[in-house]
């Protein structure tokens, strides 16, 4: 909406709050020129403007039909500047996904007389004059601001008024706290406090979705068995029954309409419950009882950080689509990254997380969008292994990762305990590894001095949707930077195995001598980001206890470690911007998916846009294992898409290290035969049907189709079309058209086992099937 209408001055004499009335930039210049001026101003960062400087500036603002200036007069005297905006064209439109009756606001407070003091309550008074102003004259239904995250006084006062906070951003080069305020609600203050989320009006639709993916996943999974109803499906649970529309795709996939979904108990009404539906159909799901409450403990921890993505909004799917556009690619890379709601699109219990507290989870979890730094210790080298790829030696590697000034930190600390630094070497450890691991588990080990705590490093990095793995965002040219960290989380204790550290970057070498020798894939534009660092630490007690059988996958194995990946970043080119794929299956709070207004930003026919994208993601992938029986996990999260006007252009595959398998008999470097796995050609194919067809394709097709953007037969034509191309006379000739496939389901690894889903040394014996799938793309 505009945020300027033709309205006179209000004033509120029954409260005696100050009038209001349009800034006159004559008039106005020199007071509010003295008030910038000011220090307590400083967060204007105007202060060097003359009154002439500011004049223009008064100028621009009234000028301009998306914003509006005014000034606030209390018995006559200026007291306040104010300034409303419409977000939807200025300053957050990269952040805020604005609505109808949204106004954005600023505000600037006279700085207090320098006799008498600043007089008590002025401030709330100015707050509360400017908002209902904003409500009654200019009709909003919602104010927004962002001020810096620094300036904690004026948070107060908006949260004194009733503003919500809701999340970090990046906003017109500072870092904001974005906050929201209902205008019908003003002077209700926001004193949640860090679990404001866990309110009934977070946490019902947090219930709803997550019910409705319970019912499409478990069927998908021929978990359950919805029964027709009419127009409707009607699904039996206990003593509760399930009513709701849906669409069924192709693959069995549903797409439940939650604003249909209801549930009655005993014939009466009941509040949809996802851990209720779980309890009911625990037995039909094959938990065992011994883990039913870890896996009801997940459930719980997946609706908490649902409801919490509920309160805190994001950026809608036409802005990420778009980018930013003050054209920072890296922002707008992990504006995406922060922005995704869903988790794992198959997995019900996606978002466990189970050791994160309240302000743990703020600070770490991915959609939070924060920053944190890691913690650093030096680790003596006869207990640490530190493995580099064979284009980088260890001097490179910390030339490349940390500064000299943190290295000579490094070697202070060190000296005055009177330690070689000689004899360490560096060791990243996430801060809430280092807290309630590390400073507890490896005790003993920081007393012999085998760690020594260096403290905190310099660089901000941005948890990623793989929640070890963070993004520098200081230094977006370095590598990410990926840690052991035991929370429990879908299906596993997220550590790390330094043995596995001490292959990953040969393993990483060998692949990506193999992509880049590829005429084909080079043609695709593929590319894979390596893991060229890794380190590993073996020092501890429970690395001495290796000959009992039992212990040798004792978790406490594997909490110290870390690996180096290469970023993207240096590798794009001008006019590419790089996006997680993960975002192809993403919706925004109202509903509209990022995949249907890609097509749109790019111009392209919906067909076209998916050609485009098949060759460049599928065809690689059919590529690698028809003609190099390579195996990689190309799910959403491990592939980085690199977009050109709104087009996929190419891919980089990520999470090699851990996931890389080779199905056939094929020579590998001495030292990385773990990678080798001989299966048979169905086998082999379900690394592609399970993975890509079920794990991806289906959901972005379904979308497409629901959207109206691309019917779902002409889409899996489009599939055919490339499988067909990808494969031809390649020295495998695995049979991706087949009639049909195993059914191999990602839910039913999880809830036969939710601490260690599946080995990963042998992960293809751990699958479970169930029964068949139609191949959508047969002959």
């Amino acid at each position: 909406m505009s945020a300027r209408m033709p309205v006179a001055a209000s004033t509120d004499a029954t409260t005696g709050l100050p009038s209001v009335r349009p800034v006159d930039p004559d008039g106005d210049a020199a007071v509010v020129q003295s008030w910038l001026a000011h220090p307590a101003s400083s967060w204007w960062a105007m202060p060097d403007h003359d009154v002439d400087a500011v004049r223009s500036y008064l100028r621009s603002v009234h000028d301009d039909p998306a914003q509006a200036g005014w000034v606030l007069r209390r018995d006559g005297e200026p007291i306040a500047y104010a300034e409303t905006y419409d977000p939807a064209v200025v300053l957050l439109t990269d952040a805020w996904d604005a609505q109808p009756g949204d106004v954005g606001m600023h505000l600037l407070v006279a700085p207090p007389p320098a006799a008498g003091g600043r007089v008590h309550g002025l401030t709330s008074a100015v707050m509360r004059a400017v908002v209902e102003h904003c409500r009654d004259a200019l009709g909003a239904r919602r104010v927004v601001v962002e001020p810096d995250v620094r300036n904690t006084a004026v948070q107060r006062k908006n949260a004194e008024v009733g503003f919500r906070a809701l999340r970090v951003v990046d906003v017109d080069g500072k870092r904001a706290m974005l906050s929201v305020l209902d205008t019908a609600r003003i002077g209700e203050p926001d004193d949640d406090g860090p679990a404001a989320h866990l309110r009934p009006e977070h946490l019902e639709p947090a219930e709803r979705h997550l019910v409705a993916k319970a019912i499409a996943e478990f069927t998908h999974e021929r978990l359950t068995t919805p029964r027709s109803d009419g127009p409707g499906w009607v699904l039996d649970a206990g003593d509760s029954t399930y009513r709701f529309r849906a669409r069924v795709h192709t693959l069995e996939h549903w797409v439940v309409d939650e604003a249909s979904l209801t549930r009655t108990r005993a014939g009466r009404p009941a509040p949809l419950d996802a851990q209720d539906l779980v309890l009911a159909l625990h037995e039909q799901l094959g938990i065992p009882d011994a883990l039913l409450g870890t896996y009801l403990e997940e459930i719980a921890s997946t609706l908490a950080s649902a409801a919490a993505k509920h309160r805190r909004g994001g950026p809608s799917a036409a802005q990420l689509a778009r980018g930013r556009s003050d054209g920072d690619v890296v922002a707008g890379f992990q504006d995406a990254e922060a922005a995704m709601t869903e988790g794992h699109p198959a997995f019900v219990a996606a978002n466990g997380r189970i050791g994160f507290g309240l302000d743990e989870y703020h600070a770490y979890a991915p959609e939070s969008g924060g920053r944190f730094r890691y913690r650093w210790l030096a680790a003596r080298r006869e207990h640490t292994h530190l493995a580099l790829a064979a284009d980088r030696t260890e001097e490179q590697h910390w030339d490349a990762e940390l500064d000299e000034a943190t290295v000579s930190r490094f070697h202070e600390v060190l000296g005055r305990r009177g330690l070689d630094p000689a004899e360490y070497t560096w060791f990243p450890v996430h801060p809430w590894q280092w807290q309630h691991r590390i400073a507890v588990t490896f005790a003993p080990d920081l007393g012999r001095e085998d760690l020594v705590d260096l403290g905190e490093g310099p660089d901000d990095h941005q948890p990623q949707q793989s929640i070890r793995t963070a993004f520098n965002r200081s230094h977006p040219r370095r590598s990410y930077v990926k840690t052991a960290l035991a929370v429990q989380n879908m299906g596993f204790l997220r550590g790390m195995s330094p043995a596995y550290m001490r292959t990953a970057p040969a393993v990483n070498d060998w692949v990506a001598g193999l992509v880049g020798a590829d005429p084909v894939l080079a043609d695709a534009g593929f590319g894979v980001l390596r893991e060229h660092a890794a380190i590993g630490y073996t020092g501890d007690v429970w690395h001495r206890i290796g000959s009992v059988p039992a212990q040798q996958g004792a978790p406490q194995r594997k909490m110290l470690a870390a690996l180096w990946r290469e970023s993207p970043v240096p590798r794009l080119q001008p006019g590419e911007r790089p996006i997680t794929m993960a975002a192809l299956l993403h919706r925004d709070a109202r509903g509209r998916s990022v995949a249907a207004a890609l097509v749109a930003e790019s111009g392209l026919d919906a067909a076209s846009w998916v050609e485009r994208y098949l060759d460049a993601y599928l065809r690689p992938v059919v590529h690698c294992l028809t003609a190099h029986q390579l195996l990689f996990m190309p799910h959403g999260e491990n592939l980085v898409l690199v977009l050109r006007d709104g087009a996929v252009s190419r891919v980089f595959m990520k999470d090699i290290g851990e996931e890389v398998v080779v199905v056939g008999d094929v020579p590998v470097p001495a030292g990385i035969e773990r990678i080798v796995h001989p299966v048979d050609d169905d086998e082999a194919a379900l690394g592609v049907f399970t993975d890509v067809f079920d794990g991806v394709l289906r959901y972005l097709a379904a979308i497409l189709d629901d959207d109206g953007v691309l019917p779902s037969g002409v889409f899996w034509r489009l599939v055919g079309s490339c499988v067909d191309g990808a494969a031809a006379g390649r020295a495998r000739p695995i049979d991706l058209r087949a009639p049909d496939f195993e059914h191999s389901c990602l839910n039913r690894l999880q809830l036969r086992n939710t601490l260690q889903m599946v080995d990963l040394s042998a992960q293809t014996d751990s699958l479970i099937r169930a029964g068949r799938m139609p191949n959508p793309i047969a002959r």
